[in-house]
């Protein structure tokens, strides 16, 4: 999908254009957290979501 919207290849290096390939999917949202906590990696959006995103997400929250 990245590859279809976005025009982008996310398996290409950025560094050397080489071939990526997927080694694996975490799908566990504990495990996500702790590797964002340990790379100190911070997701500060340039500006906020429009609103209707909002409210899709609290929509999907409160089923």
């Amino acid at each position: 999908m990245i590859r279809k919207v976005y025009e982008v290849d996310p398996l290409i290096c950025p560094r050397c254009g080489g071939r990526m390939t997927v080694v694996a999917f975490l799908t566990d949202y504990a495990v996500v957290d702790r590797i964002i906590r340990h790379l100190e990696l911070t997701f500060v959006a340039d500006k906020p979501p429009p609103a209707y995103a909002l409210e899709r997400v609290a929509l999907m929250a409160a089923e």
